[in-house]
């Protein structure tokens, strides 16, 4: 073996380089967050050739002294922390100080800065590690930072770049990340000479809403929840889209801790556990969501690329973040979404005024009573055999199912009920009603699922929980953090019926299940129950096979395609929805309502043209 010695350092940021900049937009990344925290309010990012010939971004912020400038492009040189104490309370977006003599290592690299208050600016050049003295230049106040020809002289990472339109389209994904991060700062970005993105200041809320349309789609104001919550010492602010404006793919999701995008295992489960309840199998929530703690409460300094945090209190975090978005979901109700024609948001409206996004309501509907509408109640009680007939709770012989619709009370502006009085039913599957706003459509059997399935949960938390004694108790093999996890939440899982006893350093023993579980796989449940524990600190695994048993419940106790109703039954159904949690969806995560506006109708028959 040869002699150990020091690398050279030219070496040592090449090697640095292979952490930090992974692509062009690693690149633009480190240097539009060194613009921040320099408290730019204008950046220009421009582009050849999608960053593999030129990556130049141009800010206004404070600057850098003129003696300076050779040990910003220096490893480990920054002005941003300056002590271990200063590492703990990170406030900066970066604060390593390896980004610029990374990019000076493997690229042709030039920075022209001029320091606020000065009269002169100042440029030096670094190519291939080898630094010219800095000489005065014209510049406005802030900071220029050019990248030319990146990964020139490392032919081994520079064959791995992909074709242009992909690596500018990374480029264009960070923007917007980074857009709504900030939105007081000015962003514009051109590739190849021509303008591509320009996000103006956002300085009040209904602007920054429009930024957020312009990432996340035109539509999605309307089709989102504003989020705003405080306790336990952290906020938790932005918007959620509804369960029925999930995508495919988890391409619309940014989450911010202080500032910083971050992807992060807490969140994604939190988040993922909040939706459970009303998203469709396969489906992904959109959202823009900013928390809020004290930064001893969270380490960045995990990842070369500051895009993965460590929460020091994790379960706080992720009860806290479920219990918020759970809260706020549960809350909506059918019918709630329907906006004035006049604040309806299209297309155009990105560019001009966006309409504000849904706020969760206050109000119960229950107490809707429509002139000469004598209506009947959906008796949805839980019963003592869950699996009952659910038959006769209907009650099918109540009503004369023969009796003509009755039209809309003359009735001012906003007193009519959010899903308005049923005019008819269609193929005995959908109930038609004209509310306010136009034609409402319901699926019957959706939302009376919906409805029997939220009464079934409710009667289930207010009942005593009984649990199954195991004839034989059943030895399950575990990892031996799970093992520990079940000595320490023995009390909490016992609660939910599940008695278990540790037996060994990686085993633990079932006594007692819950007798609503009675037939599941005993052993797999465990450990599934365990893991989360380990690893989150808490767990759903039984509330969430219990809702599983009883939305099938639910399924098959509701009423039934096929099953003709009579007006009074079908306005009741309409009732039950506006007062009923997240009753804009069925168990499954499917809608049960839809609104089509006169605008939309008119638009059909061509009126108005």
């Amino acid at each position: 073996m040869p002699r150990i010695k020091p690398l050279p350092s030219d070496l040592i940021n090449q090697i640095a380089a292979g952490e930090v900049i992974e692509r062009p937009s690693s690149v633009v990344k480190e240097l539009v967050e060194n613009s921040l925290d320099a408290g730019a309010t204008r950046i220009e990012v421009d582009i050849e050739l999608g960053g593999a010939r030129l990556i130049r971004v141009r800010d206004d912020g404070d600057g850098i002294a003129a003696d300076d400038l050779p040990l910003a492009v220096t490893s480990h040189a920054t002005s941003k922390i300056g002590s271990f104490d200063d590492l703990e309370h990170v406030a900066s977006m970066g604060f390593r100080g390896e980004a610029l003599a990374s990019m000076s290592s493997v690229a042709r690299f030039a920075m022209t800065s001029r320091l606020r208050g000065e009269d002169q600016a100042f440029r030096i050049e670094v190519d291939s590690g080898r630094m010219q003295a800095a000489r005065p230049a014209q510049h406005p106040q802030g900071t220029s930072v050019e990248v030319r020809d990146l990964f020139y002289n490392v032919p081994a990472r520079r064959k791995f770049l992909r074709a242009e339109r992909t690596e500018f389209a990374h480029i264009d994904d960070l923007l917007k990340s980074l857009a709504l991060a900030r939105s007081g700062a000015e962003f514009r970005l051109s590739h190849n000479g021509k303008s591509v993105r320009v996000w103006k200041a956002a300085r009040d809320e209904n602007a920054m809403l429009m930024r957020v349309a312009e990432v996340l789609g035109a539509e999605f104001p309307q089709q989102s929840l504003r989020i705003d919550h405080a306790a336990a010492g952290m906020r938790l602010s932005g918007w959620v889209g509804l369960p029925t404006a999930s995508r495919a793919q988890a391409d619309s999701q940014y989450f911010y801790v202080n500032g910083r995008l971050v992807r992060d295992r807490v969140v994604a489960h939190a988040v993922r556990q909040a939706y459970a309840d009303v998203l469709f199998h396969g489906r992904h929530p959109t959202f823009v969501l900013y928390l809020e703690l004290d930064p001893v409460g969270v380490d960045v300094n995990v990842h070369p690329a500051k895009s993965e945090v460590r929460f020091r209190e994790q379960r706080l975090v992720h009860d806290f973040l479920f219990r918020t978005l759970h809260e706020a979901l549960a809350e909506t109700r059918a019918g709630q979404t329907v906006q004035p024609e006049s604040t309806a948001w299209d297309g155009a409206s990105v560019a001009s005024t966006p309409a504000p996004a849904m706020q969760l309501a206050s109000r119960s509907h229950t107490g809707w009573q429509g002139a000469g509408f004598a209506q009947s109640r959906l008796q949805l009680g839980v019963r003592e055999e869950p699996l009952a007939d659910y038959a006769a709770l209907l009650g099918e012989a109540s009503m004369d199912s023969t009796q003509a619709p009755q039209p809309m009370p003359p009735a001012n502006d906003g007193e009519a009920p959010p899903l308005g009085y049923a005019i008819a039913q269609l193929k005995t599957i959908y109930i038609l009603a004209e509310n306010a706003h136009g034609l409402v459509l319901v699926d019957m059997h959706a939302a009376h699922e919906r409805i029997t399935y939220e009464k079934l949960k409710s009667g289930r938390a207010c009942s005593n929980l009984r649990s199954q004694i195991l004839l034989v108790p059943l030895s399950v093999a575990v990892s031996a953090k799970e093992a520990a996890a079940a000595e320490e939440h023995g009390d909490a899982l016992a609660d939910w019926g599940l008695e278990l006893s540790r037996s060994g350093p990686s085993a633990v023993v079932v006594r007692r299940i819950p007798a609503l579980l009675e037939g599941a796989d005993v052993g797999e449940l465990t450990r599934n129950v365990l893991s989360e524990l380990a690893q989150h600190g808490s767990s759903r695994q039984l509330q969430e096979l219990e809702n599983e048993l009883l939305s099938t419940m639910a399924c098959h106790g509701s009423v039934r395609a096929g099953r003709r109703l009579s007006v009074p039954e079908m306005n009741a159904l309409l009732r039950e929805m506006e007062a009923t949690e997240r009753s804009g969806q069925c168990n499954h995560g499917r809608p049960t309502w839809v609104q089509l506006g006169m605008t939309e109708l008119d638009k059909l028959f061509l009126r108005g043209r």
